[in-house]
């Protein structure tokens, strides 16, 4: 991690990820970029969605591939920063020319092969499906659908556990505790995302969250009762429930459950994730 000098009060705390040795060049590949638009948050109305988002530097975005449907080996040519997510990128070069880029296990460097097939060798960064996955393995960016592309643990240092197979499901242990069931036909990529150091990060001030596009979240105790089940009051107040609410009225925070009672995927769940703040550490 780096720190700085603390010439301002702001800069005293803040830390960031050292990009010295790890990252191999500043400009990405312009073939597999485009640009977009700054509207996080709205629909297509225009209408805000998702609170708390908006504004932030702008990005160029990189395609990076998913899918896991082009079956020839590839070697690394760069590890890249990528500013739409927090693991590192790699582009890879296929045998057969083309270009593509990927998102990169801890222990990937410039030069290293890595492989899309149901027998490649059990290696960081090959990619094939769970049926040919040593049990005990750390995976990531694992498919929910066969062919739909990876969609679980992408985030930096993330991983998911393979623990067990049978009757053709492979039983995956989350990041956050859950188990579930997936089926052996879905692909994964074997190692953990790299830039393990992403969540020691210390953001340090309130404007490099707006840098980030993240926009401030104003406390339900603040407000008024007519904004939020949580406010008014004189002065500072409990918010007098047994249970924290949304300002829509539904549970959240604490460890407290929101998975939809009746959701259509409730079978493939073994076990539920601990809740709590010391179930989220576990």
């Amino acid at each position: 991690m780096k720190s700085y000098k603390p010439y301002t009060d702001s800069r005293r705390h803040m830390t960031t990820v050292t990009f010295k040795g790890k990252v191999t060049t500043n400009e990405p590949h312009k073939a597999l970029t485009k640009g977009g638009k700054r509207d996080f948050g709205r629909n297509n109305a225009g209408r805000i969605t998702v609170r708390h988002k908006g504004g932030g530097h702008k990005r160029l975005f990189r395609d990076v591939d998913f899918d896991y449907k082009k079956m020839v080996p590839a070697v690394v040519e760069t590890v890249e920063y990528d500013p739409n997510r927090s693991g590192f990128i790699g582009l890879l070069l296929y045998k057969d020319g083309e270009r593509r880029y990927a998102l990169l296990p801890r222990t990937a460097k410039v030069g290293q092969t890595i492989e899309t097939s149901p027998t490649a060798a059990a290696v960081p960064g090959n990619r094939m499906p769970l049926s040919a996955l040593p049990i005990g393995a750390f995976i990531y960016n694992v498919e929910l659908k066969p062919g739909n592309g990876g969609k679980l643990a992408r985030s930096a240092g993330t991983y998911i556990e393979l623990i067990a197979r049978d009757a053709g499901y492979a039983d995956l242990k989350m990041p956050s505790s859950e188990v579930r069931k997936v089926l052996e036909t879905c692909w994964a990529t074997l190692g953990e995302v790299s830039n393990d150091e992403h969540h020691l990060r210390t953001i340090g001030k309130a404007g490099r969250s707006r840098w980030l596009g993240i926009r401030p979240t104003v406390r339900g105790t603040a407000m008024n009762p007519v904004d939020h089940p949580h406010g008014g009051g004189e002065g500072r107040q409990g918010r007098g429930l047994r249970r924290a609410k949304s300002a829509w009225g539904k549970p959240t925070g604490k460890g407290q459950k929101t998975r939809t009672p009746k959701k259509y995927s409730n079978y493939l769940i073994v076990s539920r994730r601990k809740v709590g703040k010391r179930g989220a550490k576990q």
